[in-house]
């Protein structure tokens, strides 16, 4: 009985034209990455206050715009999180600041607040937070995580896309 009604609640779900479970940016997957110019660093003068709500950043994050990074085709870690309010996007960067450190130099990773990216967040479709797109060097977005992610479900896939896979 229960899953009878689970089925029939997805059906009629699933007919509404304007119904997407977490935002449009699960459909992404597989496809290529919108192209979209974020701020850096640079473009707030050094002043990370400007760019983050998150209380420990880590300026690697800012470096470059998401356009910049699409160009350098390598894979880019892109996470939307807004810490300001938001108690699993903290712990979702102190993960992203671990996955840095072991794959630096070949994984470029961008940190997106709501508060200043708001077009990143409209371009990759994201509703709630915390999200993490995976995509790899050559524009395609590999993987989508809406909402937390583990060391375990992440490091496979960069030590895949940066031929460290076992």
């Amino acid at each position: 009985m229960r899953w009878t009604l689970l089925l029939a609640l997805s059906l009629l779900l699933a007919s509404c034209d304007d119904f997407q479970v977490g935002g449009g940016g699960v459909m992404m997957q597989g496809k290529p990455a919108p192209v979209v110019k974020t701020k850096t660093l640079k473009d707030v003068g050094g002043d990370l206050a400007k760019i983050t709500s998150y209380r420990y950043p880590d300026p690697r994050m800012y470096q470059i715009s998401f356009d910049e990074a699409l160009r350098q085709q390598k894979p880019i870690v892109m996470e939307f999180a807004t810490p300001g309010h938001c108690t699993q996007c903290d712990k979702q960067l102190q993960l992203l600041k671990e996955m840095m450190n072991k794959y630096e130099g070949k994984v470029l990773f961008l940190h997106m607040d709501q508060y200043y990216n708001p077009e990143a967040y409209d371009a990759f479709q994201v509703r709630g937070e915390p999200w993490t797109f995976v995509i790899n060097a050559k524009g395609t977005v590999e993987v989508v995580y809406p909402g937390r992610i583990l060391y375990q479900e992440i490091d496979p896939v960069l030590a895949d896309l940066t031929g460290q896979g076992g």
